[in-house]
C-alpha cells in the first residue's frame, strides 16, 4: 500500500480510538464539539483497564455501534457494489466490516496510551459538522484530525474522520473499488480478503 495511505491509517487508527471509545453516551448532545469531547475524554478509562483483550473488543464494539454510524460508513465504503451484493453477501460484509474496525482499534490501543485530544470548534459542511482536533501521542508529532459528525436517525454520530486532509471513508472506498476491479468485481473475493486480514491480525 502507498506510504501516504499507511500513514493515514496509522493516524486514523489511533485517532479512531479517541473518537469512538466514549463510555458516556453523547448521542443526545446537541453540540458536535461537545459530542467529540465527551467521547474522547473516555479513552483513558478504556486504555487503562486491565480487562482481557477479548473483553475490550466486546466493549468497544458496543460503544462503536452507539457513537458511530458503522452501517452507514460500511455501505458508503462499498459504494455501488453494495447494490450488486446478494443479501447474504451484504450481511457477511457488514459483520466483517464491524470486526475489522473493532480489531484495528483494539489491536492498536496499547500503542497509544497517554493520548491527548484537544478538541476545537465545529464548522458546518455539506456532509455534516466537522470538529477540529489535535491528537498528541508520545514520541509522535501532533496530528490534525477532523471528526465529521452528522445527525443519523435523530442522534449525532461519527460518520467520517479526516486526517492530513484526507477522508478515511473515501480512502477505504477507493481501496475496496480498486480491489474489486482487480478481481473482476467478485464480492466473495473481497470478503475472503477481509477474513484473511482479520486472521492475520489475530495471530
Amino acid at each position: 500500500m502507498h506510504a501516504r495511505r499507511d500513514l493515514l491509517r496509522l493516524i486514523v487508527t489511533g485517532s479512531l480510538a479517541a473518537a469512538l471509545t466514549g463510555g458516556v453516551c453523547p448521542a443526545r448532545a446537541e453540540d458536535p464539539a461537545a459530542f467529540v469531547r465527551a467521547a474522547a475524554a473516555e479513552l483513558v478509562a478504556v486504555v487503562n483497564t486491565g480487562l482481557p483483550q477479548a473483553e475490550k473488543q466486546r466493549r468497544l464494539r458496543t460503544i462503536i455501534d452507539r457513537v458511530a454510524d458503522v452501517e452507514g460508513v460500511a455501505r458508503f465504503c462499498l459504494g455501488r457494489f453494495w447494490h450488486m451484493a446478494t443479501p447474504g453477501q451484504q450481511k457477511a460484509y457488514m459483520a466483517l466490516f464491524h470486526d475489522v474496525l473493532v480489531n484495528n482499534i483494539a489491536g492498536k490501543i496499547g500503542q497509544y496510551q497517554n493520548v491527548k485530544v484537544t478538541v476545537g470548534a465545529a464548522k458546518q459542511r455539506d456532509e455534516g459538522s466537522v470538529v477540529s482536533s489535535i491528537v498528541e501521542r508520545p514520541n509522535n508529532p501532533p496530528s490534525e484530525v477532523g471528526w465529521v459528525i452528522a445527525d443519523v436517525g435523530g442522534s449525532l454520530k461519527v460518520v467520517d474522520i479526516i486526517a492530513e486532509g484526507t477522508s478515511l471513508r473515501l480512502t477505504q472506498r477507493s481501496d475496496y473499488a480498486a480491489f474489486l476491479t482487480r478481481n473482476g468485481n467478485n464480492l466473495d473475493a473481497l470478503l475472503a480478503a477481509m477474513k484473511q486480514q482479520l486472521a492475520q491480525a489475530q495471530r
